[in-house]
């Protein structure tokens, strides 16, 4: 099932599986929804968002003076300890033409709100290039890819199965894919050491995506989100694949005035 969400500032969308949600947070904002099993990244999530920011006007000077080059900003050079770069307050440019995967509905009977992944936005980064410290991520899936998941600070793992395995320290979203987090990882090391699965069944995402209880549903009760439900295909196609046109994608499968959205420019959003 799918989550796709409009903004009115900007687009986002989300898709949800069975047993998934959706998840969205503005920057700073602290949720009650972090997941039990979370998963800290060993590079401060401020300074490698900074990076990214840098690296984003770096491509967009790039593209708008492709003969003057006196204005980039080499990826090579470390960041240093004094930057800045401006944010959103209401987090609509994290979010703008998002697709997120709901992992938990969160309810007053389960610890937390609710939570979930951005799938469709890949980081052009592999896991050692970030020079883990943890040693089945710095060997077993050092060639792994990594997404941006959400502004949230904690790392979030999704993998392709069988539709009938069921694993040890992962939880189901829907018949053939599965998440974890931190304590997840030795299991994942496992299974790909025993042949059961390979490294490019896992997806990694770097931040998650949250809500506090009661968020998530005022949230689409203000049309800032379009509710979809989606395959399992779909969704395992776009994890296989590059996924960065599935917004488009979700929203043209949905039809009606939902296919002539997808088709406007970004400036008219």
């Amino acid at each position: 099932m799918d989550y796709l969400k409009h903004s009115r500032n900007g687009e986002r969308s989300m898709p949800e599986g069975d047993g998934t949600r959706e998840n969205n947070s503005a920057d700073g904002n602290k949720s009650d929804s972090n997941p039990e099993k979370c998963h800290h990244t060993s590079v401060d999530w401020r300074e490698f968002r900074a990076k990214l920011y840098r690296d984003e006007l770096q491509k967009e000077i790039s593209d708008t003076d492709m003969h003057n080059h006196s204005g980039a900003l080499p990826n090579s050079n470390p960041l240093g300890t004094q930057w800045a770069h401006p944010i959103p307050l209401d987090g609509v440019r994290t979010f703008e033409r998002t697709v997120i995967l709901l992992l938990r509905s969160g309810t007053r009977h389960h610890q937390g709100g609710p939570f979930g992944i951005v799938i469709n936005r890949p980081l052009h980064k592999k896991i050692k290039h970030m020079k883990p410290t943890n040693h089945d991520l710095l060997t077993t899936f050092s060639d792994c890819s990594l997404h941006f998941g959400g502004p949230l600070e904690a790392s979030m793992v999704l993998l392709k199965t069988e539709e009938k395995m069921k694993l040890p320290g992962f939880e189901e979203v829907i018949p053939g894919l599965c998440f974890g987090s931190r304590n997840s990882l030795d299991d994942a090391a496992g299974l790909v050491k025993k042949g059961i699965l390979k490294p490019r069944d896992f997806r990694f995402f770097v931040g998650y995506a949250g809500w506090q209880l009661d968020q998530l549903s005022d949230e689409i009760e203000s049309d800032y989100w379009y509710v979809a439900a989606c395959s399992s295909s779909l969704l395992c196609g776009a994890l296989s694949d590059s996924s960065e046109n599935l917004w488009e994608e979700i929203l043209q499968l949905m039809g009606g005035h939902y296919s002539e959205l997808s088709r406007k420019p970004k400036q008219d959003m």
